[in-house]
């Protein structure tokens, strides 16, 4: 039972049971739980059938501490059961159950299946010859749920307060289940986990990922990867272009190859005309991958000509009042001020009570009383419901999800002024538009297009916000325009690059619901000392009080050979002096700097008691620091400044060394 938004009680067949909290951890039963609810409630998971077999015990029967084995070449998994043994696996072609309607289906129907057990069979007697003298109890077939994209899922609803969800285990419930538990009973009793878990929140999904087809396809892809080898950006095959810019078809034509982000297509990079397309589709490395060449042309034509990337599948919200109201609980609700001249745009952060970011955004005011607000793509949901949450109920304020609205186009490099100059008639100067700022003027025939000087990446360009009916033609006018300035198409890719090189961190990777921004140098993007409250303020000044425990650091690898090299891609050990102080949390190869570049946080642990202590810059600058890839340390330098505005794209031979600026 939910009333004004909140959790009252549960109606069972035994009567009403008054209560504040309600947690959905019915397994299998959970998408059917979330549907009965007055307010549906979407959780996206799927079961599959589950073989495993028993055995009778050996002769000399099995230790009780006998460790899980685990074959990933033949798919299985075998473990100790009553002195016999329990085996089962994870089949290529798995079988999706409960499809039709709601799912009725009791455990103990599910039939027996050799033909279809026989391929993980064969590898258990592979693997253990000796099990053909074993008498088979039996074949257990049982359901198992899956999700989208092999994580579990846990949080609170974004519709209903009170309403939680500890489901979608992916057969790892046994494994998760002291850790789930344990932070979901935290998120309950104090409103949050007490690490990171935004990788599991179910408010990473939408109500558009529980579409039935959907899951049924995406969850037989999902249960084989489960024991498959991953190879960085791992793109899913099945449940794709479900979410597409207008621009999808033209893209495609021209060599777009995709990437997909809270079920919208988002180009990667663009293949020439005299590439393999199939060559590079099949190409999975943890080495130097086959699209370097490809990036690097994108990334040099955005610093020397004009590029074009369809950025539509960015989170965009309007926030409008009739009076104040829309500017007052904005101040509380952001650690920036918003309290700007018409047409500004400020970067700022939606803040938690302990400081940390729940959401990493640019906000442009558009009137006195109505803001523009772009977050990123898998924020939609999160981002909603936090602002839904927070929102004085009985006010004047209207937030509206205007993502689908916008097609939202960035034109990078130093020729895009020259292009929207000729397609505007308005001049694009600095002096007439100067950075960060935003306002509405014709492009081509279309009017009322936002036409804002920022690009993501510290790039000279704008970003174009465009009503969809008119997306096809101004994309068609900037290309045409564009010809002769260079003009081509990029992809994420390349957004990466120019974005790390310059330190921009990203949220969900380097920024999570723990990272405050005077961890990750972000001060000046905090009104602290304007007197005015907002949410996070206390803990912020407390934090600037007392120090921080740890520093967001940019590293450049120094002894790394790009060609030859494993490459680093997230989640690497990072060590000063020898000692571990972290790891990396995002990472991408700098065109510019000619080396790879890594973001993470550092940490100052005592070495008497491991305990963690303040650090300073001058702790951060005094060391000598190692990135570990794979089992081999490649030394690195340590910046709490970008470096790459310092450097043109190619560097001349009578430039200055990296090294001679590491000082400066």
């Amino acid at each position: 039972m939910v009333k004004k938004g909140e959790v009252t009680g549960v109606e069972t067949d035994k009567g009403q049971i008054e209560c504040q909290y309600f947690v959905n951890c019915a397994g299998q039963w959970a998408y059917e739980l979330g549907l009965a609810n007055e307010e549906p409630i979407s959780i996206p998971l799927h079961a599959c059938e589950h073989f495993y077999l028993l055995t009778r015990p050996w002769e000399t029967p099995l230790h009780s501490s006998m460790p899980t084995i685990m074959d990933a070449d033949g798919r299985i998994y075998i473990r100790n059961w009553q002195g016999g043994i329990l085996s089962g696996g994870f089949e290529k072609t798995p079988k999706p159950i409960f499809t039709e309607g709601k799912n009725q289906l009791e455990i103990q129907n599910l039939q027996e299946d050799w033909d279809h057990f026989e391929p993980l069979l064969s590898s258990l007697l592979r693997r253990m010859p000796e099990l053909e003298t074993l008498e088979i109890m039996k074949l257990v077939n049982c359901p198992e749920t899956f999700t989208p994209d092999m994580r579990c899922i846990m949080g609170e609803s974004p519709l209903v307060q009170g309403y939680f969800v500890l489901a979608g285990m992916n057969s790892a419930g046994l494994s998760f289940g002291g850790g789930a538990g344990k932070y979901l009973a935290e998120w309950m009793v104090h409103g949050y986990p007490s690490e990171s878990v935004w990788e599991l929140d179910l408010k990473r999904f939408g109500a558009l990922q529980s579409s039935r087809t959907f899951l049924r396809h995406r969850v037989m892809e999902v249960m084989p990867l489960l024991y498959d080898l991953k190879v960085p950006r791992w793109d899913f095959q099945t449940g794709r272009q479900l979410r597409t810019s207008p621009l999808y078809d033209r893209l495609d034509a021209q060599g777009a190859r995709w990437m997909e982000k809270h079920g919208f297509e988002r180009p990667k990079y663009f293949v020439p005309p005299d590439k393999d397309l199939l060559a590079l589709e099949q190409s999975k490395t943890f080495y130097k991958p086959d699209w370097f060449d490809i990036v690097e042309s994108e990334v040099k034509c955005c610093k020397e000509a004009v590029c074009v990337i369809d950025m539509s599948s960015f989170t965009k919200f309007e926030i409008t009042s009739t009076g104040d109201q829309a500017l007052e609980i904005l101040q509380y609700l952001f650690s920036n001020d918003l309290d700007v001249p018409v047409g500004h745009i400020v970067h700022t952060g939606m803040l938690n009570e302990g400081g940390g970011y729940e959401n990493d955004c640019s906000i442009a005011r558009l009137n006195k009383r109505s803001f523009f607000m772009i977050s990123p793509t898998d924020q939609q949901v999160h981002c909603w419901a936090w602002l839904k949450k927070h929102m004085p109920q009985d006010s004047n304020l209207l937030l509206e999800d205007v993502t689908w609205k916008y097609t939202a186009l960035n034109l990078i490099g130093p020729r895009a002024v020259d292009v929207l100059s000729e397609l505007s008639y308005a001049p694009m100067t600095p002096d007439h538009f100067p950075s960060l700022f935003c306002k509405e003027m014709s492009v081509g025939y279309a009017n009322g297009i936002r036409v804002m000087s920022m690009t993501h990446t510290g790039e000279p360009g704008f970003m174009l916000y465009i009503p969809i009916e008119y997306a096809l033609h101004v994309y068609n006018e900037v290309m045409s325009v564009g010809q002769k300035y260079g003009i081509r198409n990029a992809g994420y890719y390349a957004l990466r690059s120019l974005r790390i090189e310059k330190f921009f961190a990203f949220w969900g990777q380097d920024l999570n619901t723990l990272t405050t921004p005077l961890e990750c140098g972000r001060e000046s993007r905090v009104k602290l000392d304007q007197g005015m409250d907002f949410i996070g303020r206390d803990a912020l000044l407390q934090q600037r009080q007392n120090g921080v425990y740890k520093r967001l650091t940019m590293f450049i690898l120094d002894d790394h050979d790009t060609d030859l090299d494993l490459w680093p891609w997230w989640g690497e050990p990072i060590y000063r002096n020898g000692q571990y102080v972290g790891k990396t949390t995002s990472s991408a190869y700098s065109y510019t700097l000619e080396r790879h570049v890594c973001l993470g946080f550092v940490h100052n642990f005592s070495e008497d008691t491991g305990e963690e202590q303040v650090v300073t810059a001058d702790f951060i600058n005094r060391g000598e620091y190692e990135i570990d890839i794979a089992g081999h340390r490649f030394q690195a330098k340590a910046k709490l400044y970008p470096v790459a505005s310092l450097f043109t794209h190619k560097r001349r031979k009578d430039d200055v060394e990296l090294s001679d600026l590491q000082g400066k």
